[in-house]
């Protein structure tokens, strides 16, 4: 069956499974910087949050980013991934443009391999970008909390995700 997300209305098809709460978390390999990949299993066992979106250059995707870093400050505990097709050198710039904090907030890009889009089906394979998502893994590695944001340009159900962390830390 095929799945689509939309961009302002207009439909785009994606790649990959839809995962549910309780299925396994995937892992996928991705880019930390221009040299070195982080593969996702180095974060199991731990409880995560994974902020897909489509480019940080876009204000939503900016947002989304500044609140969960904000966010993770405060939480402690949970190590925050924030997920993009965009280049490393553009998420370094952002940070730093941004100060977004490296210790609350790990930029990875899936857009050497596009894995992790494939994986965890949020894939926009005719533009090349991710679908906009949550997911919360859990310590024990599966799905606590998935969020398939269905237009691109819209934000994701912040207050969801932070309630789901709260009942799962």
């Amino acid at each position: 069956m095929s799945r689509t997300v939309t961009m302002k209305g207009n439909p785009l098809d994606l790649e990959g499974p839809e995962l549910k709460v309780g299925d396994a978390a995937p892992v996928a390999l991705l880019r930390k910087d221009l040299a070195n990949d982080f593969d996702l299993s180095e974060a199991s066992g731990k409880l995560r949050v994974y902020s897909v979106v489509p480019s940080l250059d876009t204000g939503i995707c900016a947002a989304q980013t500044k609140r969960f870093n904000e966010e993770a400050a405060k939480l402690g505990d949970i190590q925050f991934y924030t997920i993009s097709m965009d280049l490393p050198v553009a998420m370094s710039r952002f940070c730093g443009a941004e100060g977004i904090d490296a210790k609350n907030m790990m930029m990875l890009s899936d857009h050497k391999l596009a894995e992790f889009g494939a994986k965890y089906g949020v894939l926009v394979p005719s533009m090349r970008i991710l679908q906009r998502a949550i997911f919360i893994a859990g310590k024990d590695d599966k799905i606590e909390y998935v969020e398939y944001v269905p237009e691109i340009a819209s934000h994701p159900d912040y207050d969801a995700v932070l309630s789901a962390l709260k009942s799962l830390a």
